[in-house]
C-alpha cells in the first residue's frame, strides 16, 4: 500500500523530517498542529485563536488527502497550561460535537512559550 505524505510548506517539516500529514489506504494520520498561521508564520495570542487555526491547517490537510473533519476518528488535546481547559473544550467540541471521535487531552508544556495548544488527528474512511 502506498502512502501520500501531505506538507503545509514550512521549513519547520524540512527541518524537523516530518510531514503534517502521511495517507495510507483508508487511514490519515495527522502529525501534532499548533496555532501557526502558516501562511504568515504567525502565532495568535489567544488559545481560542490557536485552536481555529488548528483546526484550518488540519482541515486543509486532510481535504488534500481525501478525508474531512468527519472522518476524524481519534483526536489528542495537547493544552500547555490547566487555565486554557474551560476555554478549550467548547471549542473542541463545536468542531466534532456530531460525530465525537475518541479523544484524549492533556496538560504539557510545548516546544515554544507561546504555544498554548496542539492537536494531533487520525482519520479513518470505512
Amino acid at each position: 500500500m502506498r502512502k501520500k505524505l501531505v506538507s503545509t510548506g514550512s521549513e519547520f517539516e524540512k527541518i524537523v523530517g516530518y510531514s503534517r500529514a502521511v495517507i495510507s489506504g483508508d487511514w490519515c494520520f495527522v502529525a501534532g498542529t499548533t496555532g501557526y498561521d502558516y501562511q504568515t508564520m504567525h502565532m495568535p495570542e489567544t488559545i481560542t485563536d490557536q485552536i481555529h487555526n488548528c483546526f484550518a491547517t488540519i482541515g486543509k490537510a486532510l481535504q488534500e488527502g481525501g478525508f474531512n473533519l468527519d472522518d476524524v476518528v481519534r483526536a489528542n488535546y495537547i493544552i500547555s497550561d490547566e487555565k486554557y481547559v474551560a476555554e478549550a473544550q467548547p471549542i473542541f467540541g463545536k468542531y466534532f460535537n456530531n460525530h465525537r471521535p475518541a479523544s484524549t487531552m492533556f496538560i504539557a508544556k510545548l516546544v515554544k512559550p507561546e504555544m498554548k495548544v496542539e492537536i494531533e488527528i487520525t482519520a479513518h474512511k470505512g
